[in-house]
């Protein structure tokens, strides 16, 4: 029985589509939202299109098993995922504060998932249904797959996959695999014998089955010892290649952890048909009566146009997720997407933003990336663009060209993700013209993080004089086309290899050009990089040379300070920071200092003689009107 409508939440939902049983029921950390930017949507959708009855529970109540136990037992598997964040990431900030908001639950309210939710909920349903399948899958699954350091506790943890006790984790975006296992399942092969799947990792006592793998320092060494923690994260890295990638074996006691090689992404077809499926596009109607999921809003008329990354920026985990080949939709599937988009009642004719992980990339770097692989010694725009790397914006110029053309649509806007060196790789500048003329609202979001050429080489990003001439020749095509539209940077703070030199250098560079930024980020550590790998190690598992990493507290905070450094609260650490580096010629009243001399003391005598003044005045006064 086909109904238009959201996926089972409930034994109701599943009497109205004539079901006794579902197939697999899906546990989430996030709200329930039916809109193809969010992973649960994709996975459960896929799995509806190949005739499988699926079920959602949403941020189930994880102090009892009621939640659990709702949509009774599922035939095949529990489908497990944290959500579209990391638990930890969503719920504290770089400070391990406590997060205000949740966009990814209904109003916005926080608490309605546990720490480590992936663990928890398997642990919730082991213990309601102890032998049904639990198959793991999402971002917080996909980046602590292997033993991984984790900054909430300042120390290694083991594979998730251990920790979970689940029988299966897909790894990367999961179409594919899922696909793969559920046909397995339905066909009667028992989850313990589902080890040849591209994309999955499982957990074997013994190794005699396995062939050709490569094995990686254990959980007990990379525990205690931080260069075989880098050892074993190069390994990771060079072998996350779905052409040439090894299966990778790493000890834990006496069980192994085993990932198969990276699947293939998906072709444009294949991609074409998962954005096709009927997604209601919008959050369960159920909790409107809370104000809606606010994590909708800057996705719901925008545009996921391709998957992937070759920018390998050192701190994004994009390289170990979905990889760094990249695919992309055609344009009949961007386009009617597109018009569902102007069917919506909120529609107000601008499309807010048609892009991916790198807003214009459309195509693999290089031909030879889909039979040969990734280079393993090189990267394709760092240190500067490959000689083959293919530059071409032309696809995604005439993409956007029809989206502009369609009824209803007033602009076409590109909010993020644009790759400012790639675009500056490009030697016709058709596509910067017309993204000044038609597709900039304003403000141009892009992200050179950094000024300093020591941190951006550890970051994996062009040298500040790319990020310099970008932003020159945006002025000059805004100028001949008379339009006043600004860059505004996304910038870093304490990345490893940052030191206070560093800072100050960025921080004069924002005075240089007259920009204060609202909003910094604290480097991040989260799983499954390779910037939290040299946070944690203090090594470049790349070289193995030693990075510097501002840890203390004092620090981080003289970094951040400096960044913003008109704000007065952060007066006396940029004052600290720059008198600890020798800079006070940088403390004064010249064009280029950063703050004035501490005159604190000189305003409070100035208020202390104002107000004697005052009164010596007012005995005048009053010794005048006496006589």
């Amino acid at each position: 029985m086909i109904i238009n409508d959201y996926l089972p939440i409930s034994k109701e939902d599943m009497k109205k589509r004539q079901w006794d049983e579902l197939d697999f029921i899906l546990v989430m950390g996030d709200a329930y939202v039916d809109h193809p930017s969010f992973g649960g949507a994709i996975i459960s959708r896929t799995l509806e299109s190949l005739g499988f009855k699926v079920g959602v529970i949403a941020q189930p109540n994880w102090k009892n098993l009621n939640d659990i136990r709702k949509l009774g037992q599922p035939r095949l598997a529990f489908l497990v995922t944290a959500g579209n964040l990391d638990s930890m990431v969503n719920h504290y900030t770089v400070s391990k504060r406590p997060r205000d908001k949740d966009s990814f639950s209904p109003g916005g309210k926080t608490g309605l998932r546990p720490d480590r939710a992936t663990i928890v909920y398997c642990n919730l349903i082991r213990q309601a249904y102890k032998k049904t399948p639990i198959i793991l899958g999402g971002v917080e699954a996909s980046l602590r797959r292997f033993a991984h350091y984790d900054y909430w506790s300042d120390k290694v943890r083991r594979s998730i996959l251990i920790d979970s006790n689940a029988d299966l984790l897909v790894y990367g975006m999961g179409e594919g695999q899922i696909t793969e296992i559920a046909n397995n399942l339905n066909n009667g092969l028992d989850i313990q014998y589902i080890r040849h799947i591209p994309g999955t990792c499982f957990i074997v006592e013994e190794l005699e089955e396995l062939y050709d793998y490569k094995a990686i320092p254990s959980f007990e060494e990379v525990e205690y010892n931080r260069k075989d923690f880098a050892k074993a994260f190069k390994i990771q890295y060079e072998e996350q290649d779905p052409v040439t990638g090894k299966m990778l074996v790493q000890k834990h006691k006496n069980r192994f952890l085993v990932q198969n090689p990276p699947a293939m992404p998906l072709s444009r077809v294949q991609l074409d048909r998962v954005y096709s499926l009927p997604y209601q596009r919008n959050y369960h109607s159920s909790y409107e009566k809370y104000g809606g999921v606010p994590a909708i809003s800057e996705v719901k008329h925008s545009i996921i146009s391709e998957r992937g990354c070759f920018g390998n920026c050192s701190f994004c985990s994009l390289a170990f997720h979905q990889g760094r080949i990249v695919r992309s939709r055609s344009h009949e599937s961007i386009i009617n997407e597109a018009r569902k988009i102007t069917e919506d009642k909120d529609f107000k004719g601008y499309i807010n933003d048609v892009g991916g992980p790198t807003a214009n990339f459309r195509h693999a770097a290089c031909e030879k990336q889909y039979t040969k692989g990734l280079c393993k010694d090189k990267q394709c725009l760092f240190p500067n663009p490959c000689k083959n790397l293919k530059v071409d914006h032309k696809d995604y110029l005439e993409l956007l060209r029809k989206l502009r053309k369609l009824p209803d649509v007033k602009k076409v806007f590109i909010r993020s993700g644009l790759r400012y060196d790639y675009i500056m790789a490009d030697k016709n500048e058709e596509f910067f013209k017309e993204l000044c003329k038609h597709h900039v609202s304003g403000q141009l979001k892009v992200a050179p993080e950094h000024i300093s050429n020591e941190v951006l080489k550890l970051m994996g990003k062009p040298k500040r004089k790319v990020y310099e001439e970008f932003v020159s020749k945006f002025e000059k095509i805004n100028k001949e086309l008379n339009k006043e539209q600004y860059i505004i940077p996304y910038l870093m703070s304490s990345h490893p290899g940052s030191t206070l030199k560093s800072a100050i250098e960025l921080a004069e560079y924002l005075r240089s050009v007259n920009h204060y930024p609202e909003q910094v980020q604290d480097f991040y550590p989260t799983p499954g990089t390779l910037s939290t790998c040299m946070y944690y190690t203090t090594l470049d598992p790349r070289t193995m040379k030693p990075v510097y990493i501002p840890k203390s507290k004092l620090e981080k905070a003289m970094q951040r300070a400096l960044l913003q450094y008109k704000n007065p609260r952060n007066y006396d650490l940029v004052k600290r920071a720059l008198i600890l580096e020798g800079r006070e010629d940088l403390i004064g009243y010249g064009p280029k200092c950063l703050i004035r001399p501490d005159n604190r003391q000189n305003k409070k005598n100035k208020q202390n003689r104002s107000i004697r003044n005052k009164r010596k005045v007012s005995k005048k006064n009053k010794v005048f009107k006496k006589k």
